[in-house]
């Protein structure tokens, strides 16, 4: 059984920090990125008002044309990235008006910069990006010569430092098929172990925002702002760089890494919110899902219901269960005798229904393949069964001598 040998593309978007001195010329280029929006937020309700209807990107853009001719520092194809985004937000977000984009420095509602642009937009060029009649430097960690450039965007963090954020197409590599899968791991997510895998190892959860809270609490009572953002930054930092050594280490070492689908929006709005958004739980699944098709090895998010409660080797539900449950940490499975640790035992049915899902993938995928090969040989033509008389070569079934 095998999948098809060369898969699909697959879009990574690169982000590189371009360096502080083009940082003036891209914070002019911001507001007139800013001025088109809001230009487009007011349009767009004149026209809801006087003709009921909501106006499309390519509405926008006939009313920006000439617009590059008046001085502004970006052209027409920033103008027509802006237009489209505004409708797309606007119809994501099911409302009238978006709220306006302040690039006055001294308001605290001012909007982090934002110039999004067009492939055709955008050039590398001996070890940096011509953008808009500007050579931008920038520390190209990703090797961007090697690239084709796509859409994407220019922004800016709280700290005022610009990112290149552009989209490129890369080619996954092959994965193993099931008979060849060795080193496959299930992974549960929680808050007192950042994850514990099927083999029993466990990974302790790190507390990188609730360790720097009361230095945040003190410079947000003294009023700096600065120091506020730099603190914020150091927590984001700290948590990216732990999640991105754990999940590269765990693509590099397995073949298949299956993970819960716990749903982390959801638990963001309980009283739980500080844990799981310090947790990351949604960033380590995004990393370990391209770091696995780097490493051509198989992820997926499977369904992790009942996954504590059942005992991965009868399958009898016997597990601890409701709130009063979550303080039992071992169990002992009354039909098996097992004695379980709960988060090993959820690990190791994610494994296994994660197993199941990769089966399933592959078959479908056999099966498809024997259709359309079936097809092949019924149509008639030199590779058919329309060929003389026993004299065609089927698509598959002998082999070609």
């Amino acid at each position: 059984m095998s999948l098809p040998s060369s898969p699909p593309l697959s879009t990574r978007v690169l982000r590189l920090r371009l360096k502080d001195k083009h940082a003036a010329v891209l914070r002019a280029m911001a507001r007139d990125v800013n001025q088109v929006w809001n230009y487009c937020n007011d349009l767009g309700q004149q026209v809801l008002r006087r003709e009921g209807r909501f106006m499309s990107g390519f509405d926008f853009q006939k009313y920006l044309n000439g617009a590059s001719k008046e001085g502004l520092l970006v052209g027409s194809a920033v103008f027509q990235q802006v237009a489209e985004e505004f409708a797309t937000r606007r119809r994501q977000f099911k409302k009238a008006r978006l709220r306006w984009r302040v690039s006055d420095p001294k308001r605290a509602n001012r909007s982090l910069g934002w110039i999004p642009f067009k492939a055709r937009s955008l050039r590398y060029k001996g070890g940096q990006v011509a953008f808009q009649g500007h050579l931008l430097s920038l520390w190209d960690s990703y090797g961007l010569a090697g690239h084709e450039l796509g859409a994407g965007s220019i922004s800016e963090d709280a700290r005022g430092r610009w990112y290149l954020n552009v989209t490129v197409k890369v080619q996954p590599k092959a994965k193993p098929s099931p008979e060849g899968l060795k080193g496959a791991i299930g992974a549960d997510l929680g808050l007192k172990s950042h994850m514990t895998d099927s083999s029993g190892t466990s990974v302790d959860a790190q507390r990188f925002y609730r360790d720097l809270e009361p230095k945040i609490a003190s410079a947000q009572r003294a009023g700096k702002k600065h120091r506020v953002r730099a603190l914020h930054a150091k927590v984001a930092n700290r948590r990216k760089d732990f999640l991105h050594k754990l999940s590269t280490a765990q693509a590099c070492g397995h073949a298949a890494v299956f993970v819960g689908n716990v749903n982390a929006a959801s638990l963001a709005k309980t009283r739980l919110a500080k844990s799981v958004l310090d947790a990351g739980w949604s960033s380590y699944r995004t990393m370990l899902k391209y770091k696995c098709d780097d490493a051509s090895a198989w992820f997926a998010e499977v369904d992790e219901s009942f996954s504590t409660q059942d005992c991965n080797v009868c399958g009898t539900r016997a597990g601890p269960k409701g709130r009063a449950g979550l303080a039992v940490r071992q169990w002992t499975c009354p039909c098996c005798s097992t004695h379980h640790d709960r988060d090993v035992n959820a690990a190791r049915n994610i494994l296994a229904r994660g197993l199941v899902w990769l089966e399933k993938t592959f078959s479908a995928a056999d099966s498809s393949s024997t259709k359309s090969a079936a097809a092949v040989n019924k149509a008639p033509g030199p590779l058919g069964l329309g060929a003389a008389a026993g004299h065609g070569r089927p698509a598959v079934g002998i082999p070609v001598l």
